[in-house]
């Protein structure tokens, strides 16, 4: 019995770890996504900037 509780705490530890890895690549294609969403807006307001200059 003692060896059932071992693995079921180990699978369980895996676990964790697994779900924690999947939530910090989730932020991070967040914050990627975030930054392309900034650059795009940059660089939309910097096209319409140089249109009015022409």
């Amino acid at each position: 019995m003692p060896d059932l509780i071992h693995d079921l705490v180990n699978d369980r530890i895996q676990t964790l770890h697994r779900e924690a890895e999947e939530q910090r690549l989730i932020a991070r294609v967040t914050r990627v996504q975030r930054a392309r969403r900034k650059v795009q807006l940059a660089n939309d307001r910097l096209r319409e900037a140089l249109s009015r200059q022409i």
